[in-house]
């Protein structure tokens, strides 16, 4: 997929108003590019850290194999992922599960033997049982999930992360029978910034040693 999403949004009045500012479906040539920004964006998330171990020396090198896997799973399922483009520069990236039954059932048996590995055994266990977790506290049946949200850290405080939430509501308009979107917070600034974004906590939620938030955007006919 590579045409552009539609979104409206404000972005930081000191931009320059004439620089192209653009959200598009990521094509294959682009994930590695994408693998690369979520790196950086969750190298210090508490749930990686905890899943991957990060007193090993091989943390940051299995974290990038699941990663590259997971992205590669969502190709491969054909799930939406958005590129947020400031000119040339990728400066954000947000990756959303569909609501479609053979993902959220099967997890792809090459994704579990790739994961296995690349992040080991245990590693591979403990992701899919958070997101088991995480899915079975929304209360909804037919949703969408946020599964990997980033801004490029040089980019941050700029604006774009509502930018990139306005391309998510898009896909989420983009499929009537779905009755949201999910997202798994697990530190303070994000809960707060996707409350900003209408985002509503609706379960605090173990994953290991780590503690978040459930939190839905609720289409509005579905509330």
């Amino acid at each position: 997929m590579s045409e552009t999403v539609s979104v409206e949004n404000d972005v930081d009045s000191s931009l320059n108003q004439s620089v192209d500012i653009r959200a598009t479906y990521l094509g294959a040539h682009e994930l590695k590019l994408a693998a690369s920004l979520l790196y950086q964006a969750y190298h210090d998330d508490p749930v990686f850290l905890d899943i991957f171990n990060s007193e090993k020396e091989d943390y940051e090198q299995r974290l990038r194999g699941a990663i590259r896997e997971e992205l590669n799973a969502f190709w491969q399922a054909r799930q939406p992922m958005i590129g947020l483009y400031l000119g040339e520069a990728m400066v954000g990236v947000a990756c959303i599960n569909s609501p479609d039954e053979t993902l959220a059932s099967d997890r792809f048996w090459h994704w579990r033997l790739k994961m296995l590995l690349n992040a080991g055994y245990f590693s591979t266990k403990q992701m899919m049982q958070k997101e088991q977790t995480v899915l079975a506290a929304v209360p909804l049946k037919v949703f969408h999930f946020l599964s990997f949200i980033a801004v490029h850290p040089l980019h941050q405080q700029h604006g774009f992360g509502h930018y990139l939430m306005a391309a998510v509501n898009t896909v989420l308009d983009e499929h009537p029978d779905s009755e949201g979107v999910a997202v798994y917070a697990t530190s303070g600034k994000f809960k707060e910034f996707f409350k900003h974004v209408d985002y509503q906590t609706v379960k605090e939620v173990a994953v290991g040693n780590v503690c978040g938030a459930v939190m839905v955007h609720y289409r509005e006919s579905a509330v």
